[in-house]
């Protein structure tokens, strides 16, 4: 039995648990209906990026030039590091580098329009600030999701891709996701193109077992507010990393628990201030990306080594500089809640019914302490989320350089074998071929332009598959 999925007036089938695509014909029997030229896996503010390059691509073509694109998100609805939307938060990234003003500063879905109509353009001019606050940015985010909602399905979780073969060309992918109408149900979708915008998954460290006590600081918000709502006594709370999340982590759970002590552990002397000088925010700039393609290995490395402060384990000095405010008040006052534990690392977690006993070694003299916590926010970053582990055969399918890294060209497009004629596009995973902003959003506009374009282009130059 099939049933009619809608996605941007398209019919999909329901997968029966045959293998799409089986037999070398690539059509399957009581298959998709309906190829896609592009479909993306993921809809973060990258693939909503591309959807809007689409979306005003299709309004200004010719019918037989548009691009026919689906795009799949498991989350129920828009959501952007929904845990880390702190109320006084501001990005880190200018306003006009939003989804669209560096591809077309003349796009109705820049973060401008979204000020007009949400009627603040006036009140945002008169902060006198390129930064706005972190949860407008989500709004302005979900904003323009809104308005390419026909090309979306969300609850829809990928469990497959395979391969579809013609003459022992793969000419196409099915993308088997969750039904969500259906408990046991799949849904099939074909595609020329995939576009894999999956993001990145929360990193622990290995001691650190995820529990009621123990989360990655992309939860904050939501566990810190459960806590509060059941009334749970938190007398010392730890935070273990050394970057801007640390940072806000610490900050937000002094001014949310003002009985308890919180403790930063990290393993520098203290923390480093954010370079966002004019100059070396350059490695940012659309052009840099070109300069970091074409550069040999060993500049690659250099440029990553030499620029990291831009973006990794660094926290904004205005953040830094009231931390340590709040401390020397404290201090003077006679009772230091915030505590800085640097130059160590934490060594054991044992966790007890009362609580957490946290074993921190001193580096300098291995000298060995326990605390015993409440909380421990592991504030340690994220991890790229392998196509091969996420896509099962999609890997096989894909080369590799030496150093067993993705083989990946300028338009983002991963280099596969000599058989492979369908296409498969990285949002993000790229650092080693594209530099620094692969997974920032500060050329997200630019890379859904450059992408948008190679759609384009390989579109004409390919036969219509058949089905």
């Amino acid at each position: 039995m099939t049933r009619v999925n809608t996605l941007h007036s398209e019919q999909d089938s329901t997968y029966d648990g045959t293998e799409p695509g089986s037999g070398g014909t690539g059509s399957a029997h009581g298959g998709p209906e309906v190829t896609y030229d592009v479909l993306g896996i993921g809809f973060g503010p990258s693939n909503l990026a591309l959807a809007i390059a689409v979306e005003e691509h299709n309004a200004q073509a010719a019918e037989g030039d548009r691009i026919r694109a689906g795009f799949l998100e498991k989350q129920p609805r828009f959501g952007w590091h929904r845990g880390m939307l702190i109320d006084d938060a501001t990005m880190q990234v200018s306003f006009l580098k939003d989804l669209v003003t560096m591809r077309d500063p003349k796009s109705s879905y820049s973060f401008l329009c979204y000020l007009q109509d949400r009627d603040r353009l006036v009140d945002f001019l008169n902060q006198k600030t390129l930064f706005p606050l972190r949860i407008e940015f989500h709004d302005y985010l979900e904003w323009a999701a809104g308005r390419v909602a026909g090309l979306v399905e969300y609850s829809c979780e990928v469990v497959a891709v395979r391969p579809v073969t013609e003459n022992g060309e793969v000419v196409a992918f099915d993308v088997v996701s969750r039904d969500p109408g259906s408990p046991d149900g799949k849904i099939v979708r074909r595609a020329r193109s995939l576009c894999v915008a999956t993001g990145m998954e929360p990193h622990l460290p290995p001691s650190a077992a995820r529990s009621e006590r123990v989360f990655h600081n992309s939860e904050l918000i939501p566990r810190v507010g459960a806590l509060l709502d059941e009334g749970t006594e938190v007398r010392r709370a730890v935070v273990l990393g050394a970057g801007q999340s640390a940072a806000e982590s610490v900050d937000y759970l002094h001014r949310h628990f003002p009985d308890a002590e919180i403790c930063s552990v990290f393993a520098k002397y203290g923390y480093t201030p954010a370079d966002d000088s004019p100059f070396a925010n350059r490695i940012f700039d659309p052009e840099a990306v070109d300069i970091f393609y074409n550069a040999p290995p060993e500049v690659k490395q250099s440029l990553f080594d030499y620029h990291r402060g831009t973006n990794y384990s660094v926290v904004d000095m205005d953040l830094i500089e009231s931390l340590s405010r709040t401390m020397y008040q404290e201090k003077v006052q006679g009772r230091q809640r915030m505590r800085m534990l640097n130059v160590s690392r934490i060594r054991e977690i044992e966790a007890h019914d009362d609580g957490l006993r946290v074993g921190i070694e001193y580096l300098p003299t291995a000298e060995r302490d326990v605390l015993n916590a409440d909380l421990l926010v592991c504030a340690t970053g994220y991890q790229p989320r392998g196509i091969d582990e996420r896509m099962g055969e999609l890997g096989k399918l894909c080369r590799r350089d030496d150093e067993d890294a993705l083989v990946v060209g300028r338009d983002h497009r991963v280099a596969t074998h000599a058989n492979v004629a369908a296409d498969i596009y990285l949002q993000g995973g790229t650092e080693h071929t594209h530099g620094l902003t692969s997974t920032l959003l500060s050329n997200t506009a630019v890379r859904a332009g450059e992408i948008r374009a190679s759609l384009i282009e390989r579109r004409r130059r390919e036969p219509v598959l058949k089905g």
